[in-house]
């Protein structure tokens, strides 16, 4: 008779899961057990590391990918991680080890007390079988409710029942699939194309879903036909759109009187795959400017109604883009003219920011996938990059620090054959700075740019922007990244210049490789 094992491992490698991002404990090594030989598992020192590369895994692949933590401490340890990956919407599967049934009312060792609420409210769904049988669709469940929610999903299981035998009756789970329709309506979709060719000034805000959900060249091809300008909306996790493209107008700024400045002068934006919006600093002022109307376009009904303003359309944006661009007349695609990066600030005491992205524009192929942590540098980074393909652009959705080095491995593990750069801050790295074992470990061919200024620099602009200045913990001297990264495995250098920078970037490795770069402070 199949066990709950046996029938587990078919169905997730049905389903394509077979690769395991996971650090385990105890409660986990008989899930662990008899692995088939498809399966591939990556282990992470830290349960923040093993989410972040996931998180990367998933954005880079565009699929589910399974996580294993473990019981309660491990999944506690996660939670960081998580939240960038709930707002980046990957589907990432969570099983957690549990204690065998009858110790979790005694609370013994390693018992994860109600189980279901403790990664809520981050998990779009999270379970703990009721008794052995319903482990097989309870994992079902966990895969379907990811991939449907575009959001993580947690599975605890008491390690006592993998190896409970099951009847035949059970394999019924394995042909299981599950699948999304999400199209506008003709109506809905004639109306929003007649809007948007009687508005006398319409703009289109993209953000991250464009790109996650594979709508780059479509976007691009919308807005060139209608001659759209376009900005990307706040705080953007992937970039839908080109950056030096002439319509590219820039992302912007994540408070809400200044969003309204920025709009200013449209009288109809469209936001296609990206919340009404992503706020950050308070900044007062008015939802929208004077005689703009806003509709949203999106697949997340949460997205849709937590929006402070205009209409929304939850249908697959894909379909929307796609009907919108047969409803409505374009141009002929003309041969576009990209507006040139302007010569980079130079540093007095250190290198500038813009020349260390200069150099990277400069040496690293074009379809190069960058996964950037370095907050102070943000307004440096756009001035200076030429990003013109799909997937060229990672970031911590949520904010949380510790995704760059993870994710970055991610993002390499699952990108096969594209040159990959982690771009980190020095204060972001130390929060996931295991990464570097597991990237050693692996031989994963990934290029870390550790910026080095000494301090947390977003944190001190803060200080400024809140009226707080003088506050402690900002400072940070001291690291030596080289040095760090050699105890894990990595190979490390220091890059005394631009020229020096330059011609270390010109090199490749087939593994991975760390290059540390002393940097004057910044601002966002």
């Amino acid at each position: 008779m199949p066990t709950v094992r046996t029938i587990a491992h078919e169905f997730l490698e049905r389903r394509g899961l077979t690769t395991i991002f996971g650090n385990p404990g105890s409660n986990e090594l008989p899930f662990l057990a008899g692995l088939p030989e498809s399966f591939s598992y990556v282990l992470g020192l830290h349960e923040g590391v093993v989410v972040g590369m996931a998180d990367g895994y998933a954005q880079a692949t565009g699929r589910p990918v399974l996580v294993n933590l473990h019981a309660a401490a491990g999944s506690g340890n996660a939670m960081g991680a998580l939240t960038n990956a709930v707002y980046s919407r990957s589907p990432l599967v969570l099983t957690a080890g549990q204690q065998v049934r009858s110790a979790i009312g005694l609370e013994a060792m390693l018992a994860n007390v109600e189980a279901t609420q403790l990664m809520r409210p981050l998990v779009g769904w999270a379970g703990e079988p009721s008794c052995a049988a319903d482990v097989p669709r309870s994992l079902a469940q966990a895969v379907f409710e990811a991939e449907l929610q575009r959001r993580p999903t947690y599975l605890s299981v008491p390690y006592d029942d993998w190896s409970a035998e099951l009847g035949d009756d059970v394999t019924a789970t394995l042909g299981r699939s599950v699948r999304r329709g999400g199209s506008a309506g003709e109506d809905q979709l004639l109306e929003l194309a007649a809007r948007l060719d009687g508005a006398a000034s319409p703009v289109l805000v993209l953000g991250g879903d464009a790109d996650a959900l594979g709508l780059f060249d479509r976007a691009v091809a919308f807005a060139e036909e209608r001659d759209l300008p376009v900005w990307v909306a706040p705080s953007p996790h992937r970039l839908p759109f080109p950056n030096r493209h002439p319509l590219f107008r820039g992302v912007l700024p994540a408070g809400i009187g200044a969003v309204s400045s920025a709009l200013d002068g449209h009288d109809l934006i469209l936001v296609l795959g990206a919340p009404v919006f992503r706020y950050h600093q308070h900044v007062p002022g008015p939802f929208l400017p004077r005689g703009a109307t806003l509709v949203q376009v999106t697949d997340d009904p949460g997205e849709a109604a937590r929006a402070p303003v205009g209409e929304a359309l939850v249908a697959d944006p894909g379909a929307v883009l796609d009907g919108l661009r047969a409803q409505l007349p374009g141009r002929a695609p003309r041969e576009t003219a990209f507006v040139p990066a302007p010569e980079p600030a130079a540093g007095e005491r250190a290198l500038h920011p813009e020349q260390v992205f200069a150099a990277l524009r400069e040496t690293q192929p074009a379809d190069t996938a960058y996964v950037v942590e370095s907050t102070s540098t943000n307004s440096a980074w756009w001035r200076q990059m030429d990003l013109r393909r799909p997937g060229s652009y990672f970031w911590p959705a949520a904010g949380g620090l510790g995704f760059g080095l993870p994710a970055a491995v991610g993002v390499a593990m699952g990108l096969p054959g594209r040159p990959v750069v982690g771009v980190i801050g020095d204060g972001s790295a130390n929060y996931g700075i295991t990464a570097l074992w597991t990237a050693a470990r692996y031989q994963v061919p990934v290029t870390f740019v550790i910026l080095r200024n000494g301090t947390y620099g977003a944190l001190r602009w803060f200080a400024g922007v809140l009226g707080t200045t003088g506050v402690p913990g900002t400072e940070i001297p001291g690291l030596d990244f080289t040095a760090i990264a050699a105890g894990y495995g990595v190979p490390a250098t220091t890059a005394s210049d631009v020229d020096d920078l330059r011609a270390q970037l010109k090199t490749t490795s087939a593994g991975p490789r760390l290059i540390q770069v002393d940097t004057e402070l910044t601002t966002p």
